[in-house]
């Protein structure tokens, strides 16, 4: 398990990729344009890839439609990209799909946050504890809250078969707090709110971010990783502030428009992926739209001109 550990965590240190689910018409997913999607994403080097991770709308999936998003982003990535499976909802359901996940070949399973409403934090923490316990592949946890005590992170960190936590709150006083006591832990840090705190973190003791924005642009996320991994906060603010218009309109309506601003980015580029589902914004208004197009046209102007 050690040498899988290692592995799992070198590649969180990189860019986690969170794929989007594609649809046809009847709104099933299209497997063949998810294939191609994630083919795409490993031909450009991304380092991990989250099958089924919000980006992708593990929310709004069957518990079936997630096993054949796991089943075809492994047999797509062919070896190129480390495969993480997002697992969630009751702890039966999550184990049971990490249980499938593996036996079709995933690298690791990353434990969606517990999302009851009624929940307690730590037995929030409890719930990827049992998990990391049952998985027979490293396990992630992706913590969206920052309820937890330091005494619960402390628990995730030192989980023999807990790779890494993804944090994804903006409360960077508790994660400095977490790091410095988990000093002697060998799980890592990574940021779970993508490249526009990336920098941030990295000056906390984080390494590597999550991105759904590599999707549209991977040149971009791969230039914002090498820039944080050299150091360069400057040259990564530069690029982040490029784009910093595309993730400020993810973040409308609650955060609703996260996943329907790269879906439609995609759709610009040619790559129609279809809407999102229900409860997330299915589409975009007429100014939205022409903000983000005028983002994608100057973005992708720019990624031609460097190429050539």
């Amino acid at each position: 398990m050690s040498d899988k550990l290692q592995t799992v965590r070198t590649a969180l240190s990189g860019i986690s990729g969170v794929p989007v689910t594609p649809y046809k018409n009847d709104g099933s997913i299209d497997i063949a344009k998810l294939k191609s999607i994630i083919k795409g994403l490993a031909s450009a080097r991304v380092h991990n890839l989250m099958a089924a991770g919000n980006t992708g709308e593990f929310f709004t999936l069957t518990m079936d439609e997630v096993r054949e998003v796991h089943a075809a982003t492994v047999e797509a990535a062919a070896g190129k990209s480390l495969v993480s499976a997002a697992v969630g909802r009751s702890l039966t359901e999550a184990k049971a799909l990490a249980k499938d996940a593996v036996a079709a070949g995933a690298d690791a399973i990353m434990g969606h946050h517990p999302m009851d409403p009624f929940a307690g934090p730590s037995y929030q923490a409890n719930y990827f504890l049992e998990l990391a316990d049952f998985s027979t592949v490293p396990v992630i946890a992706y913590v969206r809250s920052d309820a937890f005590s330091v005494a619960d992170f402390r628990k995730l960190a030192l989980h023999p078969n807990i790779a890494g936590i993804k944090f994804a709150s903006s409360n960077l006083m508790l994660l400095a707090e977490v790091i410095r006591a988990t000093a002697d832990a060998p799980a890592i840090w990574v940021c779970g709110l993508a490249e526009g705190w990336a920098p941030a973190f990295y000056a906390m003791g984080a390494k590597g971010f999550t991105s759904g924005l590599v999707n549209v642009f991977p040149e971009r996320s791969h230039a914002i990783h090498k820039a944080l991994e050299a150091g360069d906060y400057a040259g990564a603010r530069g690029l982040i502030n490029a784009i910093a218009g595309f993730e400020a309109l993810r973040t409308k309506y609650n955060n609703g428009a996260n996943v329907t601003v790269v879906k439609e980015a995609l759709g610009m580029l040619g790559n129609d992926v279809g809407p999102v589902r229900v409860p997330g914004v299915v589409a975009l208004n007429e100014d939205e739209r022409s903000a983000l197009r005028a983002i994608v046209d100057r973005v992708k102007a720019e990624a031609e001109a460097l190429a050539a």
